[in-house]
């Protein structure tokens, strides 16, 4: 199995457009040392032909130019994605659907939560039916089960419900459902190494911790590095927590959380722009490497 990650970034990017922040400012000036982002996504395969697109950004088109496995032109009008999983029903995971419309039909897996929200609040697979149209796909989301994709050989997929809020589109974006959000086993059938994918995680639930546990490679949420981050920047008046994302650092943050699971790899993505860790010689980077954890990069590969 083989991770492509095409995006590494929260939502905006980095450096984002409207923002000047110390991450934002300094990697324009050229006073820190950091890489710039795309918004997050990755690509899957488990034969190097056929891939699967897990969440669509708004610099999809980007991603797609700068990996050309993707584009194999085998035909006047070619892609090597199969198929397209969605995490959730975010703007930042799902906008990028709109500049794939000019070929066939979207093979695309979501929840029912999912689906709701894009054909009622945020209406993109109404809007998709005028162009190249969406073959929906349900994802189970109880635990026990796995499933694969046709024309994806060698891997075997597992959707897990995570404890989040719905978009602010969404109509029950202050009651949440489960399928909200999701984490995903990905399992390679040949070699039993697998993927544990969760870049919207609040919190490890007890439902997560055989999975996380028995993963080799875990690529978790990195959006914030702490609770109020965006709240002492004078950026937003809401916590990580809140929107649905655990912070690295503290007692009950990602790095305690993740010292519970020796085994796998660890590798954090969706890191938002105002998160330390983007400035490689920032204090909070030197603490997060001590304990082993990676943040990823666009064009990063995991091999499994």
């Amino acid at each position: 199995m083989k991770v492509r990650v095409l995006g590494a970034a929260a939502g905006g990017g980095f450096p984002q457009w409207n923002c000047n922040c110390p991450n934002c400012d300094g990697l324009r000036k050229g006073t820190i040392k950091a890489t710039a982002r795309t918004q997050s996504s990755i690509a899957i395969t488990g034969d190097n032909v056929n891939w699967v697109l897990f969440n669509t950004s708004p610099d999809i088109l980007a991603q797609l130019k700068a990996f050309p496995a993707l584009q194999p032109a085998r035909a006047l009008r070619d892609t090597a994605i199969t198929a397209i999983v969605l995490m959730d029903s975010q703007i930042d995971h799902t906008t990028g659907l709109l500049m794939l419309r000019e070929g066939k039909p979207l093979e695309l897996y979501c929840t029912d939560m999912a689906r709701e929200d894009l054909t009622t609040g945020n209406p993109l697979f109404n809007i998709l039916g005028h162009y190249c149209s969406v073959n929906w796909h349900r994802l189970p989301t109880e635990t026990a089960s796995s499933f694969q994709i046709d024309g994806v050989p060698h891997l075997s997929f597992s959707a897990l419900p995570l404890k989040s809020a719905a978009p602010p589109y969404s109509p029950h974006r202050n009651d949440p459902h489960e399928g909200d959000n999701i984490g995903m086993r990905i399992t390679d059938t040949r070699s039993g190494k697998s993927l544990f994918y969760a870049p919207g995680l609040a919190e490890v639930e007890p439902h997560l911790r055989e999975f996380m546990e028995n993963a080799d490679c875990l690529l978790v949420d990195g959006t914030f590095w702490t609770d109020d981050e965006m709240i002492k920047l004078g950026v937003s008046k809401k916590r990580g927590r809140e929107i649905g994302h655990l912070p690295q650092s503290g007692e009950a943050g990602m790095m305690a959380a993740l010292k519970q699971f020796p085994k796998p790899r660890k590798v954090l993505i969706h890191i938002n722009n105002t998160n330390p860790i983007l400035n490689e010689n920032s204090s909070e980077r030197a603490e997060l490497n001590a304990t082993g954890i990676e943040v990823a990069y666009d064009g990063m590969e995991i091999i499994l």
